[in-house]
This record gives structure tokens, sequence and C-alpha cells, in this order.
């Protein structure tokens, strides 16, 4: 889609909120110009358009609400910003085309490390990222870590996706449970009940971007199990991992069939269809619910809580990362500074954020303070996402090793191939292991 100042008054209330947007771009008034921050640092070079690409939002009210701080940017700025939506799953094949050839959008909302895969295609943005920290109450080290090598910052954090438990109460209570069970042991005698009451549960073992890594990746650390150490040696082969595995294939024994093929779409179908009662999700499983008169019964029998702490003995959790990265192919990098900068300013990301109703939790401190994680107790899981999270790659540093090996889905790989009987959990891990070893050399 294009965005230009056509369409700047067209769409939801929260679009039309927009339209009052203060800050140095275009303050409208006495009252606004006393709250406007600092004027910008970054001023478009003449004649400036931009296309930025993005993942496909879940939650409709994000979608309105940056497109809406986009359309109040261009109507300060008169800097045309057009926006392209790909699938998960796509973004980042697309993103590394646009790197490598040299070519495509201006800008990338792209996953996890994706950045350290071509950091020499990006446009620095330390400049940048060191104001919007100073101004904002700093970054959660979590985030910061997606956006910088060697001292430099690579690329802008934006947000992390909370990851937390939803399921049907009801069911869960039918099953024979007053209460969620807090560690994996208790987890796993739930699924087993939920399946013999005809109400599975079901997490994906397919090359789901967010679900499947999340799924994975906890599996493996919650049993203490890592893919390499501190120094980036590749550490798989283990009895942890071994561990990992066999919990693994006996929770998959307790799923509706065909979730090794799942992407990120199919648990929220499948969950929202009434085929299963227990996966993992960001909130926007419970406002698809939510929205849909049809599915009233469901919305209000959905209820969330954080993934259970294994034998690890604390939780350990990755949680879907995103960041904003410029090419360098970017004719009008000023312009995309300054974009950010815009998207990022108080009155702009407060907004964004609210509108996705705790689906993407902040990545400056300064934003953990909007009234969106306490509206409501399903949003209470995902507060701390940001917070909490460990990184990819954990033990070992971030880098082009861990970027390729999570585009490679290793880990989702062996817990597929290992739950569904393709290889021996001996052979899923030594399998794993060779291929961490082509990137991590």
């Amino acid at each position: 889609m294009t965005i230009d100042r056509r369409t700047l008054l067209k769409g939801s209330a929260a679009m039309a909120a927009a339209g009052a947007l203060i800050g140095p771009f275009g303050a409208r008034g006495a009252a606004a110009q006393a709250a406007a921050p600092a004027a910008a640092t970054f001023t478009p070079e003449a004649g400036a358009s931009l296309r930025l690409l993005r993942w496909v939002p879940f939650v409709k009210g994000e979608e309105e609400a940056w497109n809406a701080n986009t359309r109040a940017f261009t109507d300060a700025t008169g800097v045309q910003v057009t926006i392209d939506q790909e699938s998960w799953e796509d973004v980042r094949p697309k993103a590394a085309v646009a790197a490598n050839v040299g070519s495509g959008p201006d800008m990338v909302m792209s996953w996890f490390d994706d950045p350290f895969q071509y950091p020499d295609k990006l446009v620095e943005v330390t400049d940048l990222c060191e104001a919007l920290g100073a101004a904002h109450g700093g970054w959660y080290d979590g985030l910061k870590a997606y956006g910088v090598q060697d001292g430099k910052w690579i690329s802008t954090p934006l947000c992390a996706i909370g990851n937390a438990v939803c399921y049907r109460d009801s069911h869960v209570k039918a099953a024979g449970f007053t209460e969620f069970p807090k560690d994996t042991d208790g987890f796993l005698k739930l699924c087993e009940a939920l399946k013999a009451k005809g109400t599975p549960a079901g997490f994906p073992h397919g090359k789901a971007v967010g679900d499947g890594n999340n799924y994975a990746h906890w599996l493996l650390w919650s049993h203490g199990g890592q893919a390499v150490d501190e120094a980036g040696k590749v550490t798989i082969n283990s009895p942890e991992t071994a561990a990992a595995i066999e919990y693994a294939k006996k929770l998959y024994a307790t799923f509706i069939p065909g979730t090794e093929s799942w992407l990120d779409i199919n648990n929220n179908r499948a969950f929202l269809a009434g085929e299963v009662s227990l996966t993992a999700n960001g909130v926007s499983l419970y406002y698809a619910a939510l929205k849909d008169p049809a599915m009233k019964a469901i919305a209000d029998d959905i209820r969330t809580v954080n993934l259970p702490i294994g034998p690890v003995g604390k939780p350990v959790e990755l949680a879907q990362t995103s960041t904003i990265s410029i090419f360098k192919h970017c004719k009008f990098p000023n312009a995309a500074k300054a974009y950010l900068e815009f998207m990022y300013r108080s009155d702009n990301m407060n907004r964004w954020i609210e509108a996705a109703s705790a689906y993407c939790c902040q990545a400056l401190k300064e934003f953990a303070a909007n009234p969106v994680w306490t509206s409501n107790p399903i949003h209470a899981p995902y507060a701390k996402a940001s917070e909490s999270l460990r990184v990819n790659g954990y033990a070992g540093p971030l880098g082009p090793a861990s970027a390729g090996a999570m585009a490679d889905y290793v880990l989702v790989d062996m817990f597929a191939e290992a739950v569904t009987g393709q290889r021996t959990a001996e052979q899923a891990i030594a399998n794993a292991e060779r291929r961490l070893q082509r990137y991590y050399r």
C-alpha cells in the first residue's frame, strides 16, 4: 500500500487520532508545541520517498496505528512511504535477496538476528539508536543485542512479540485440573488428560518463524540444553538435549495430528476452530476470538499463562523479536532515519503499542508504563517479554552463525525429525550438530 496525503483522513478512530500527532514534524497549536520533544535530528533529503517491507500483521489495530503514524509522517514531511506486506515466512528470504542484489525495499521489519546475515548491506544507525535510547529510558538488553554488532548499531529494535500458553479454561478443568501446572511434568500430565477428553493440545513442529522457533527453543532451554556455549562451540549433543527430545516426543503424542507441518497461522486456526484446547501464541489469538461474535464462548473461555518451568528451574523463553533495518541501497537514508525517529516518538509509539493490544512489547523502557499492560489480565504473561527474553543462539554471541542457524530452522527440524520418527533421537541430534557446525566454524 502507498501511504499518501489523500488517505490521511480515511480509516479507523486510530487513524483519526493520529491526525493530531504532535512533534517537531508538525505540532498543531500551542499546547502541542509545548509538549513536543526536541527538534528532529534527521532532515529528509529533497524529493525523498521510502519503501518498507514488513510482516503481515496479526492484530488489525497494530496495522492501523502503524499506518496512521506513517500517514502523519507523510503529512508533516511530504515523504511518501510505501508499505509492502509479506507473510512471516517470506519476509526473511525477500529481505536477504534485497540486501544481496542491492535493490528493492529501502527498509525491512525483520525477525530475530536476521540483520546479522548481511550487516555490510545495512546503514549504520548508531546515531539514531543512541538518541532514541537517551530520549526514551534506554533499551532492554535483549532487544539491544539484536541491534548491535561490534559496538555499532546495524538495526533498530522494534518489539518483542510475547509468547504464552493460550488455553480453554473449561477444558482444563474438565480434564481434572483446577490450576494450570507450573512445571513441565505437570504440563505433560495435563496434555495427556486433554487428549483423553478429546480436547487435545497442539504446538507447531513446522517451519513457523515465530511459534515453531519459540516452541523448539523452549523445549531445549527448559531442559538445560543449548546449541552452543559462550565461545560459540557447538554443544547441542548433550544429555540435556536428549532429555528435551524425549519430553517433546511424549508431548507430541498428545497433540492433534498434523502439527509437523504447521506454520505460524495454523495453531491459530486450529484453536479458533475448536480443534485444540491449548497452544502457545501471541495475544492476537485472544483478540481474533473476541472480535467475532460467533466465537464469544471461546473468547470468554480463553486464559493465558507463561510457559511451564522445566528441569532448568527458571523461565526460559525465546520471544519473537523484530527490528527495522535500512538497506545501503536506500537513496534517502536521512529520510529513513527521520521516519524511524518519528515512529518512536512518545505519542506515536504509545499509540502503536496500545493499538496492538499487548501484542507488541516495547523495546524502549519508557513504554513499559503504557496502560495496555494492566488493562486486561489476559495481557499479563506478555507484559515482560522484552525484559525476560533469552536471545537466539544462547549461550553464544549473536552474529552470522546464530542468524544462519535460525534461518535454517536447525533446532525446529531436530525436534520435528525426532518426534515424527523420521530419525532416532541420536540421529536427530547428530544431524543438528552437523548443520550447526557449518555455521559455527
